[in-house]
């Protein structure tokens, strides 16, 4: 029996690494590093599976959006930024050997014509438990249901 895809939303600062970005990386494929929550490392490393829908929304700028739609190319291996003293990611207590930290490959399969800003998402009935709408909510990286996953979509087609 095939596995059912799960769907996700990732959070990334456009002027850090925005869906244009991943839009010119070779094969439009990046891996998703830096995560540095665990919760969030818990979703990767244990729930992201090949395949899977990720929804990319850009943060920290005006307004913040959801701006497309990639999927899961690889699954969770160590995050080696961890281990480079001289990346902002750097964690002295993760090692090679017992590392701390995970990512995933996301590989874009499409940016959205217009943005979906915030403001929008939370007028949208469908979307009312959606986790991102969820006050103080603020993990990076976090499910997203089937149906609030297809919403969006469809605001996205117009």
């Amino acid at each position: 029996m095939a596995k059912e895809s799960r769907y996700w939303l990732v959070k990334t600062e456009p002027d850090c690494f925005s869906i244009q970005d991943l839009a010119k990386a070779p094969k439009r494929t990046t891996c998703w590093s830096g995560v540095r929550n665990y919760q969030a490392r818990n979703f990767m490393r244990d729930d992201m599976k090949l395949g899977d829908q990720v929804l990319i929304y850009h943060s920290s700028c005006n307004p913040p959006a959801v701006v497309g739609v990639a999927k899961v190319s690889r699954e969770a291996y160590p995050d080696h930024t961890s281990w480079d003293p001289n990346d902002d990611h750097f964690d002295p207590q993760s090692t090679k050997e017992n590392p701390r930290w995970f990512m995933v490959d996301l590989q874009l399969e499409r940016i959205f014509k217009e943005p979906i800003p915030l403001d929008r998402l939370r007028k949208i009935p469908a979307l009312k438990d959606m986790e991102l709408l969820r006050r103080g909510s603020r993990l990076s990286v976090q499910p997203v249901r089937k149906a609030e996953f297809e919403t969006i979509e469809q605001i996205a087609e117009g």
